[in-house]
């Protein structure tokens, strides 16, 4: 597998727990921009939530994949819950449907920061468990930091306590580019930094005063991050997405117009010889 670009749900809805039954024009618009996969959070999968064999078919017939599902979790506890650990196998074996397909897995932001290191702690040794089932069941899960104020791993400090306890044994890390620099980080330095675990990508355009901005008009320096990617021989996708006001009016036109942006700017950079 080469780098493939796709579409995060993110772009339709921001709320990961709003349940949507129109994956259909989703899946229509990315198709027709010409991106390769999607990677939809689960509350979007509508009627496809207990029939993955139908969403499969009906990817195919787009010519697109499945190429993750994004599955958040609160893990407030040091062990999963019963309803935790059967809500992450659930999506586990769904995922087998979809050969290469990657489990997202971001933790839920909370209401404060308070008993900051003991949450990580918890997260940690929750997602590490999922991990471990997930690739006992063939199926690659990676780990999505997030970057609102409230957020559980959003700074320097808290990248480096994820990164000296995630068991990358079983899980990866999913770099999301826009919450790594509203974080105060530089994407392209943590990219370069974890390669040996990046299991996923997410792009986002964001500038150095935390506002959300039209991919190519912010501050991250995306070639350069492909450019690492290519380098390394990373076999795996990059999802783009987009927060900007105009997502709530016309997501459809945004996905075309961050296509625009792949097609003159990134996907290049991937067809060119190490």
């Amino acid at each position: 597998m080469e780098i493939k670009f796709g579409c995060h749900g993110s772009t339709w809805e921001l709320d990961y727990d709003k349940e949507i039954d129109y994956l259909d024009d989703i899946m229509d618009t990315v198709s027709k921009a010409g991106f390769k996969g999607i990677d939809v959070q689960v509350a979007m999968l509508g009627k496809y939530k207990h029939d993955p064999q139908k969403l499969k078919a009906e990817l195919d017939k787009r010519g697109i994949e499945l190429a993750a599902l994004t599955v958040p979790f609160t893990w407030s506890n040091n062990n999963e819950t019963e309803e935790e650990r059967a809500h992450a196998d659930y999506y586990i074996n769904y995922l087998k449907y979809f050969s290469g397909a990657v489990m997202n897995v971001p933790s839920r932001v909370g209401p404060n920061r308070e008993n900051l290191l003991k949450r990580q702690q918890q997260i940690i040794s929750c997602a590490n468990a999922l991990g471990k089932r997930a690739f006992e069941n063939g199926v690659v899960a990676s780990f999505h930091p997030a970057s609102p104020e409230t957020s559980y791993f959003r700074t320097k400090e808290d990248y480096d306590v994820l990164f000296n306890s995630l068991d990358t044994r079983y899980i990866g890390y999913t770099p999301d580019a826009g919450h790594i620099m509203a974080g105060g980080m530089d994407p392209v330095k943590i990219v370069r930094d974890n390669l040996p675990i990046i299991k996923h990508v997410h792009f986002k355009d964001c500038s150095k005063t935390s506002e959300w901005k039209k991919m190519g008009t912010g501050d991250i320096d995306f070639p350069a991050i492909v450019e690492h990617l290519r380098e390394y021989d990373y076999k795996g996708w990059i999802m783009v997405e987009e927060e900007t006001e105009e997502t709530a009016v016309d997501p459809n036109k945004v996905i075309y117009d961050i296509n625009d942006y792949v097609e003159n700017r990134l996907k290049p950079i991937t067809e060119t010889s190490k």
